[in-house]
C-alpha cells in the first residue's frame, strides 16, 4: 500500500509539470487557435533562466518562481507581437510551422551558448530530505511541487471563472465569433493571453529545474507528451488540460515502476483510446455539424 501511495505522489508531482504547461498551451490554443510547438522550448528556457540567474546574480529559487515567469510573459508578448500575430489570419498550419522552427532555433541557440551537458541547480535546503507520514516517506520537494502546482491551477481557475477578464477569455475560447458579435474586442486580449500561457510554461520549467536535468533538449520529449496531454484533456479545455496532466503523470509513474520499457507507450495508447471513444477529448466540446 505504501508503495502505491509513493508512486501516486511521484506521478502527481510529475504530472504537475504537465498540468501547468498544458494549461498554458490550452489557453493559447483556445484564444488564438495556435498550436504552439515552441511551448516545450519555453519550458526549457524557464529552467535555464532559473539556473543562469542563480549563477549570475544569485537569484534564489523562491524569487525565481516569480521573476522567471514574468520574464517569460514579456518574451511571449514580444513573440506574439513580432511573429505570431502576423500569421493568425492565415491557415493555422503556418503558425504551427513558425513555432516549430522557433523551437529548433531556441534549442540550438542554448546549445551554442551552454553546450549539451546539464546545468546544475541546487534546490532549497528546506525542500530537501523526506517527509515522514507514519510508515510513508515522501520526498519533500515532490510534495511541494504538487501542492504549489495545485494552488496555481486553482488560482488560474478562479481567475477564469470569477473575474471579468476570465469570463472574456473563456468566452473567446469557446465562442470567439459570438463574443465579437457582442461588442467585445477579443483581439486586445490575444497578446497578454499568449504571454500568460508562455509564463506558465516558464513556471513549470523553474519547478523542474531542481528535479530534472537542465539541458537544451529537455523540452523536446516534454512537448511530445504535452501534446498527448492536451489531446486527452481536449484541445482548448482548461480543466481538461489540468486533469489530463495529472492523469498522464500517474500513468507515467506507474508505468516506470511496473513496466519501464512501456511507460511512454502507455501514454500514447491512452491517448488513442480516448480519441476513439471521445474524439474531442475528455473535456473537449464536440463540434456541431
Amino acid at each position: 500500500m505504501n508503495e502505491i501511495l509513493q508512486y501516486t505522489v511521484q506521478g502527481l508531482a510529475a504530472g504537475s509539470f504537465y498540468a501547468l504547461a498544458a494549461l498554458g498551451l490550452a489557453i493559447i490554443f483556445g484564444v488564438l487557435g495556435v498550436v504552439n510547438f515552441a511551448h516545450g522550448a519555453c519550458y526549457m528556457l524557464g529552467a535555464f533562466a532559473a539556473a543562469v540567474l542563480m549563477d549570475l546574480v544569485g537569484l534564489n529559487f523562491w524569487l525565481a518562481l516569480i521573476v522567471v515567469p514574468v520574464l517569460m510573459f514579456f518574451f511571449g508578448v514580444l513573440l506574439e507581437r513580432l511573429l505570431v500575430s502576423r500569421l493568425t489570419a492565415l491557415d493555422p498550419l503556418y503558425n504551427f510551422l513558425l513555432t516549430f522552427g522557433l523551437s529548433l532555433l531556441l534549442v540550438d541557440l542554448v546549445k551554442r551558448e551552454y553546450g549539451v551537458s546539464g546545468q546544475p541547480y541546487t534546490r532549497p535546503e528546506i525542500l530537501g530530505g523526506q517527509l515522514t507520514l507514519g510508515a510513508l516517506r515522501l520526498p519533500t520537494y515532490q510534495v511541494f511541487v504538487l501542492v504549489f502546482s495545485l494552488l496555481v491551477c486553482l488560482g488560474v481557475w478562479l481567475l477564469m471563472t470569477r473575474t471579468r477578464i476570465g469570463m472574456i477569455v473563456r468566452a473567446s475560447t469557446e465562442k470567439s465569433e459570438l463574443t465579437r458579435a457582442l461588442g467585445i474586442d477579443v483581439n486586445r486580449w490575444v497578446t497578454p493571453v499568449f504571454g500568460f500561457g508562455i509564463a506558465l510554461a516558464g513556471l513549470a520549467g523553474v519547478l523542474a529545474a531542481p528535479f530534472r536535468a537542465i539541458t537544451a533538449d529537455m523540452g523536446s520529449s516534454f512537448i511530445i507528451i504535452l501534446f498527448a496531454v492536451v489531446v486527452i484533456g481536449g484541445l482548448g479545455s482548461i480543466v481538461g488540460a489540468v486533469v489530463a496532466g495529472f492523469l498522464v503523470g500517474l500513468v507515467e509513474a506507474f508505468g516506470q515502476a511496473y513496466a519501464p520499457t512501456l511507460s511512454q507507450i502507455v501514454i500514447f495508447v491512452l491517448m488513442a483510446v480516448v480519441i476513439l471513444i471521445r474524439p474531442a477529448g475528455l473535456f473537449g466540446r464536440e463540434e456541431n455539424a
